[in-house]
C-alpha cells in the first residue's frame, strides 16, 4: 500500500482544463522476475510503460467518496519491464474528482485541482533483490498528447506531440494518504465491439454512422494513412429527429467533443480519460487525403466488470427487445457507480433509480462486488452527513435527501443481502443504515420529488400528483420494516423498529383515509399499508381501466405497479399493462425503435417528435424494475427471506394466454434456477429447475422438492 509514499503534483495544470503527463525514467539492472505497479490518482488516470499501456481499468481509480475514500489500484507489469532503460508515463484528467461533473459551488469551495498521482513501482530480480521506483522529486511532468478531457466534454488529442517540454513535479509533503483504500468495486473494462450497420446521409446531408445499439463507450478508428494537422471530429446522438436528422439537443451542455488530429501515416485511436453515451455518430470532420469508410470505425461498449447471471426470454419478439433493453440499459448505467444516464450533463448515482433497480439488477447480473464498493460510499455519506442525499458520490456541498430516492441507504443493502445472502456484508451496513433511519425520524427529508415524471402531473410539473407526504411516510414505514428484518438476520434485536413499523403503518392508515393516484394506491398496497388491501386493489384497477388499461405512474410507482396487481389477484391486468403496445407503456419505446429504457414513456412520440430537449434521456434504466416482476411473478422466481441468497428458492409462477412462453433462470451462489411455462394442446406445461431444497406452487398446489429439474 501507499500510506508511507508521497503525492507528486504538476502546478501548472492547477486551473484545470488540461492533462499532464507524469514521467519517470528508469533502470532496471536486469529483466525482473516480477514487477509490480501500486498507484492512484486524483482524478482519472491512465499509465503507460515504454508506450504500453498498463492494465485494462477505464478511467481508473473509479468514483468514490474522495474524501473518505480513494482506491489504489495494483498492476502486475513484468511482462513490460525490460533490462535497461525504462519509461514510466501516467496521464491524468480531472475526472470525477474535480471536472465540471462537480456541482459548481462543491467545485468553488475545493479551490484549484491539486493534479496528483501517487504511486511505487516494485520491481524483483532473480536473485531476490527489491527496487522500488516511487513517486518524489526525481519525476518530470509536461503536457501530452492528450490536449483535454472531461466526464461531460469529451476529448481532445494531438497525435503529433510526442513529448514537449517537462518540468519537475512538486512533492506534496502535507498531502495525506489516510483515504487510500486497495480496489473495492469491479473495474470498469471495454466489452462489446460493435460495426456500423450503417451510413446514413442525412436530410441535411450529413453523415452519419448507425451502431443499431444505444451504448456507453467510446468509438475507435483505425486509418491506414494520413497526413500530420488533418482531424477528425465526432459528435454523438441517441437518435435521429422525426426528419431523420441527427439529434443530440438533449445531451444540454455535455459538448462530448471527440477531436483527434493526425500524424503522418497509419494510425488508430479510442479515448483515455472519458465516455460518450450514443447510438449514432455524425462525421464532422474527416482526413481529406483517404477516401471515408465506415469500416474505419467501431464503437466499444464500455462499463463495469460485472458478469451476467440473469436471462429472460419469451415467444414475444417485442418482449425480448424489452428484456434486451432492460439488460443493455443496466450495462449502460453501471459504470463504477450506478448512474442515471450516459450521456448529457449529469451521469450521476442517483439514488432514487438505483433502489427500484437493485433487485432488478442482481438478478441480470452479479453485482455484489459493485455494489459492495457503493455502498461503502453510502456509508461514508452517511458517516459525514448522518444520511445521504439525492445523489452517490455526492457532487454538490449539500446533502439533501428526499424520500424514496436516499432510503436507498436501507433498501439497497437489504436486497444485496437477500440476492448474495452475505450476513457480514449486512453486517457491516448496519450502522449506516440504522444512522440514516434515524436521522429521518429526527429530521425527515428535506426535499419531494414526489412520483418523478408520473403522468398524472399538473401542467409544468415533473412530481406527479401523489402527495409527496404520503411517498414520504410509506417510505419510512418500509424502512422501518427492512431495518427490523436486517437486524433480525443479524440475530439482534430489531423490535425497535418494528414498534415504529406499526406506529408507522397506523399513522399512514390515519393520515391517508383515501387513495388518489395509481402510484398512492400501489405504495399502500406494495408496502402492506392499506387497511382494506381488496378495498385499494379495487381502486387501483378502477384507475386503470378509467385510462383505457394503460398506467400513470411514475419512477416511485412503476417499479411495483405490476407487483400490486398480481399479489391481490389481478395478474390478467398486470399482464395488460406489460404486453400494451400504445402508450404509455413498456413496449411504445420498443414499437419506436427503442434499444435501451427511456427515462420519459413518450421520450418520443408516434410523429417522431421529442418530448423535451431539457430532460429527456433514451438511456434510463429505472423502468426496467419491471424485469423483477417478469423474474418474480410471470415466472416466478422468489427467495425466501429465511432462504438468502437462494439458499432457498420459492418458484410459483403465473403465465398468461397472450404469451405462447416465457422463461426465466438466474445463476445464484447455489447454482442456476429455471422456471420456463408454455402453452402446449390446450394446457399449460411447466419447466422447472432448482439447485437447492425448493417449494414450487402450481396452479394454488405446493409441492416440496429437492433439487433437481421437475415438469408439471
Amino acid at each position: 500500500m501507499l500510506k508511507d509514499k508521497h503525492w507528486i503534483k504538476a502546478d501548472f495544470a492547477a486551473c484545470g482544463g488540461l492533462c499532464p503527463l507524469f514521467r519517470k525514467e528508469f533502470e532496471a539492472a536486469e529483466k525482473p522476475v516480477k514487477a509490480t505497479l501500486e498507484i492512484t490518482a486524483k482524478g482519472v488516470y491512465y499509465a503507460e510503460i515504454d508506450s504500453k499501456r498498463v492494465g485494462d481499468f477505464i478511467l481508473a481509480p473509479g468514483w468514490t467518496t474522495y474524501e473518505k475514500r480513494l482506491q489504489v489500484q495494483v498492476y502486475d507489469v513484468t511482462g513490460l519491464i525490460k533490462a535497461g532503460k525504462n519509461t514510466l508515463d501516467v496521464t491524468i484528467s480531472e475526472g470525477w474528482y474535480h471536472g465540471n461533473i462537480i456541482n459548481p459551488h462543491k467545485k468553488a469551495a475545493q479551490n484549484d485541482w491539486d493534479a496528483a498521482i501517487i504511486a511505487c513501482l516494485t520491481l524483483t530480480y532473480a536473485d531476490g533483490k527489491t527496487q522500488e521506483i516511487d513517486t518524489d522529486e526525481s519525476w518530470f511532468c509536461g503536457k501530452g498528447a492528450v490536449q483535454y478531457a472531461d466526464i461531460y466534454n469529451g476529448e481532445i488529442y494531438d497525435a503529433r506531440v510526442c513529448g514537449g517540454e517537462f518540468v519537475p513535479v512538486t512533492v506534496d509533503l502535507q498531502a495525506s494518504t489516510e483515504t487510500l483504500i486497495p480496489q473495492e468495486g469491479e473495474k470498469i473494462v471495454e466489452h462489446e465491439v460493435l460495426a456500423p450497420i450503417e451510413l446514413i446521409v442525412t436530410p441535411k446531408g450529413e453523415k452519419v454512422l448507425d451502431f443499431g445499439q444505444n451504448l456507453t463507450g467510446y468509438p475507435a478508428f483505425c486509418l491506414p494513412d494520413a497526413k500530420a494537422g488533418e482531424k477528425i471530429s465526432l459528435s454523438f446522438a441517441e437518435i435521429l429527429d422525426k426528419d431523420g436528422d441527427f439529434y443530440n439537443e438533449n445531451y444540454r451542455d455535455a459538448k462530448c467533443q471527440y477531436l483527434y488530429t493526425c500524424r503522418d501515416g497509419a494510425q488508430s485511436y479510442k479515448p483515455h480519460l472519458t465516455f460518450y453515451g450514443f447510438r449514432y455518430i455524425r462525421i464532422d470532420e474527416f482526413p481529406s487525403s483517404i477516401p471515408f469508410s465506415p469500416d474505419y470505425f467501431t464503437a466499444i461498449a464500455v462499463y463495469s466488470d460485472i458478469r451476467k447471471t440473469g436471462e429472460l426470454i419469451s415467444s414475444d419478439k417485442e418482449l425480448n427487445q424489452l428484456f434486451s433493453n432492460i439488460f443493455w440499459g443496466q450495462k449502460c448505467n453501471f459504470l463504477d457507480v450506478p448512474t442515471d444516464c450516459p450521456q448529457r450533463n449529469e451521469r450521476l448515482g442517483w439514488t432514487g433509480d438505483a433502489q427500484v433497480f437493485v433487485k432488478t439488477a442482481t438478478y441480470n447480473y452479479d453485482t455484489e462486488r459493485f455494489y459492495r464498493k457503493w455502498m461503502s460510499d453510502i456509508a461514508a455519506e452517511v458517516g459525514i452527513a448522518g444520511k445521504i442525499g439525492m445523489i452517490v458520490p455526492n457532487n454538490s456541498p449539500d446533502t439533501i435527501s428526499a424520500e424514496a430516492w436516499s432510503d436507498a441507504a436501507v433498501i439497497v443493502p437489504w436486497q444485496v443481502y437477500l440476492s448474495y445472502g452475505d450476513k457480514a456484508l449486512l453486517e457491516r451496513q448496519l450502522d449506516s443504515m440504522t444512522t440514516y433511519v434515524e436521522t429521518v425520524i429526527r429530521e425527515g427529508y428535506n426535499h419531494h420529488f414526489g412520483d418523478w415524471l408520473g403522468l398524472d402531473a399538473p401542467a409544468g410539473s415533473y412530481t406527479g400528483s401523489t402527495r409527496p407526504e404520503l411517498i414520504a411516510q410509506a417510505y419510512l414505514a418500509y424502512d422501518f420494516e427492512l431495518l427490523a428484518k436486517a437486524h433480525e438476520a443479524l440475530g439482534r434485536d430489531g423490535s425497535r423498529y418494528r414498534v415504529l413499523h406499526e406506529e408507522a403503518k397506523n399513522k399512514f392508515r390515519t393520515d391517508f383515509t383515501d387513495y388518489r393516484t395509481q402510484t398512492e394506491h400501489v405504495l399502500a398496497l406494495h408496502f402492506g399499508l392499506a387497511e382494506d388491501a381488496a378495498k385499494a386493489a379495487a381502486g387501483l384497477v378502477q384507475l386503470i381501466h378509467e385510462n383505457n388499461d394503460h398506467l400513470t405512474t411514475g419512477f416511485v410507482g412503476t417499479p411495483y405497479l405490476l407487483h400490486a396487481l398480481s399479489d391481490n389477484g389481478y395478474t390478467e391486468l398486470a399482464y395488460t399493462l406489460l404486453l400494451q403496445k400504445s402508450y404509455p407503456s413498456w413496449l411504445f419505446s420498443v414499437r419506436l425503435g427503442a434499444t435501451t429504457m427511456w427515462e420519459h414513456w413518450d421520450g418520443i412520440n408516434e410523429k417522431g417528435e421529442v418530448w423535451s430537449k431539457d430532460m429527456n434521456s433514451f438511456n434510463h434504466y429505472a423502468y426496467g424494475a419491471v424485469g423483477d416482476w417478469v423474474y418474480g411473478k410471470a415466472c416466478g422466481i422468489q427467495i425466501p427471506e429465511d432462504g438468502a441468497g437462494f439458499a432457498k428458492v420459492r418458484v410459483a409462477p403465473l403465465p398468461d394466454k397472450r404469451i405462447d412462453s416465457l422463461q426465466a433462470s438466474i445463476d445464484t451462489r447455489h447454482g442456476k434456477v429455471s422456471s420456463k411455462w408454455y402453452h402446449k394442446d390446450g394446457k399449460t406445461r411447466y419447466e422447472i429447475t432448482v439447485p437447492v431444497c425448493a417449494e414450487i406452487v402450481i396452479d394454488g398446489k405446493t409441492h416440496k422438492v429437492e433439487a433437481g429439474t421437475y415438469l408439471f
